[in-house]
């Protein structure tokens, strides 16, 4: 299945008590869809996958599953440290009826790019399913040179997309695609968007990522496709601001629901412990980008 256009990846919402609050999340999920996302990731980094119990994630997943029912495809996060893991995560998520997986190489000792490619060769060999190679060395703690996920790509033929966080992307892009032209090989960025224009410019399918306007993403990813890319371009450098802003390692998140809530999809902005907490100096720079935002989108 190719892959491409506008992915989000959904938070994980919490009431004030802890627990997954399924109401807001079919409310992000709504808002998104309006938004014309051509596709959901549940059980994503920025789901708050890592703090979750195994019975949240199922409930996470199969609550996403029934509410988007079948509408755009829903990729499931199943990365796991040992490949037993990773297969039952995966296998799991084939039955519930995701339409890939996203997976990260593991995290070992001494892991080398034979290991790596092993990896999803043997979890490609247990599951039948697309598989999304996430390429995000802050999570696997291994950077994937492009020539090694070009060889993941060949050698696996359910692994020929790729998920790529590992800066600068826009330049990673185009050396996969140099290595892999004669297959077709479908490359998201991430990052929080920031990247995104360019990632396009380098051959980019689009955006999977889980910033909270995703109607900007697809307005740009739109513009660019039908050729007009000096309006993409206008679209995007008036707004990459917010994306920056959001995208803030230690409190991103945070901020992300903090939108999210002021947009009205969610009851509640909390992150699970230890997550970092927005203080007030974040609050008000964030209102002034906020503001800045309406004007944007009034226009």
């Amino acid at each position: 299945m190719p892959f491409g256009g506008v992915f989000s990846v959904l938070p994980t919402p919490f009431d004030p008590a802890g627990d997954v609050d399924r109401e807001s999340l079919t409310r992000v999920i709504d808002l998104f869809l309006a938004a014309g996302v051509n596709g959901f990731t549940a059980l994503g980094v920025t789901s708050e996958v890592a703090r979750l119990t195994e019975a949240e994630r199922d409930l996470v997943l199969d609550t996403v599953l029934a509410h988007v029912n079948g509408r755009v495809p829903v990729v499931a996060g199943t990365t796991a440290e040992g490949l037993r893991t990773c297969i039952g995560y995966s296998a799991r998520a084939r039955r519930a009826g995701a339409a890939a997986v996203m997976i990260s190489p593991p995290r070992m000792p001494k892991i080398n790019s034979d290991a790596v490619a092993r990896h999803f060769a043997d979890v490609s060999a247990a599951v039948d399913i697309p598989m999304i190679v996430q390429d995000y060395p802050p999570i696997s703690g291994y950077a994937m040179e492009p020539a090694l996920l070009a060889r993941i790509a060949r050698d696996v033929p359910a692994a020929r997309t790729i998920k790529l966080e590992d800066p600068p992307t826009p330049f990673k892009t185009s050396r996969i695609l140099e290595h892999t032209k004669d297959l077709d090989v479908r490359i998201f960025g991430g990052l929080g968007g920031v990247f995104l224009l360019e990632e396009l410019m380098a051959g980019a399918a689009g955006a999977m990522t889980g910033f909270a306007f995703p109607e900007i993403l697809v307005k740009i990813v739109t513009l660019f496709r039908a050729g007009r890319v000096d309006e993409a371009a206008d679209a995007f450098y008036s707004t990459v601001a917010l994306m920056r802003f959001e995208f803030q390692d230690g409190i991103g998140m945070a901020i992300r629901k903090e939108v999210l809530k002021r947009r009205g999809a969610i009851a509640h902005a909390g992150i699970r412990p230890p997550g970092g907490q927005l203080d007030q100096t974040t609050r008000d720079a964030l209102d002034r980008v906020m503001k800045w935002m309406a004007r944007w989108i009034s226009d």
